[in-house]
């Protein structure tokens, strides 16, 4: 069942401590589903740790913790070859697609080789909806900053662009990532954008912000925009808290 209009839910969480795995489901990630709108059935998740070489361990975890949810779980792999014929058809029979954390260089270099670029513009097309966390986060934008490429934190400036905006993680929680946000923003580098302390969420459908959310307390939002002057001009957003 697609949502009413292409969405995403672009964060810097979604996943929890657990006492039984090695991390549980978060309330941004389940917002996400719920924004499906799925009845009478299990909602349809699908998988993709792309960023982190298919780890398969992440992978039988979020299997875990799906069966604990009560969704209908799949995943896509691409290493060492991708594990479905049909890319295209698997995903866009999703109700929602979830993308782990990890390299976005590495990310974006792998879906373009296997053409998902464009899988996924027509699968948000479709009304399936599209999270993650990190570079599952970014991936969506047009780009932001990334580790991708050592410790030294870079511009990554070339997301699929489903959402013409920039997008800034782990904002609270990574010293560097402010500052270089702001920077690559205030001399054009990127286009304006949003950021999200870890454990925000930014709520877009089509290509508008609707919704900040956030399942941690103190964990906030920004526009981030360039002033006239040529500097950064960061505005914190309203944030609706979820559990």
């Amino acid at each position: 069942m697609p949502a009413d209009a292409p969405t995403i839910l672009a964060t810097s969480g979604g996943i929890r401590r657990s006492d039984r795995l090695p991390w549980g489901i978060g309330p941004l990630t389940r917002h996400a589903v719920d924004l499906a709108g799925t009845n009478g059935r299990a909602p349809r998740v699908c998988f993709l740790a792309t960023a982190v070489g298919d780890d398969a361990s992440l992978i039988s975890t979020f299997y875990a913790n799906a069966s604990a949810e009560g969704w209908q779980a799949s995943h896509v792999a691409l290493f060492p070859m991708p594990n479905l014929e049909d890319l295209s058809e698997h995903l866009l029979t999703r109700d929602v697609v979830w993308v782990w954390g990890g390299s976005v260089a590495g990310l974006l270099a792998m879906w373009r080789l296997h053409g998902l670029d464009e899988v996924f513009r027509e699968v948000w097309q479709a009304g399936v909806v599209l999270t993650g966390v990190s570079a599952g986060s970014i991936c969506w934008h047009t780009g932001g900053t990334t580790d991708s490429f050592g410790p030294e934190l870079r511009p990554i400036t070339n997301g699929l662009g489903l959402l013409p905006h920039s997008n800034g993680v782990h904002y609270d929680s990574e010293p560097g990532r402010r500052p270089l946000f702001q920077r690559l923003i205030a001399d054009g580098t990127l286009p304006p954008g949003f950021a999200t302390d870890d454990g925000a969420g930014l709520l877009y459908r089509g290509t508008e912000l609707v919704e900040a959310l956030a399942e941690r307390k103190r964990a906030g939002a920004y526009r981030v925009d360039r002033g006239p002057d040529g500097t950064a001009v960061e505005t914190p957003l309203d944030v609706r808290r979820i559990s």
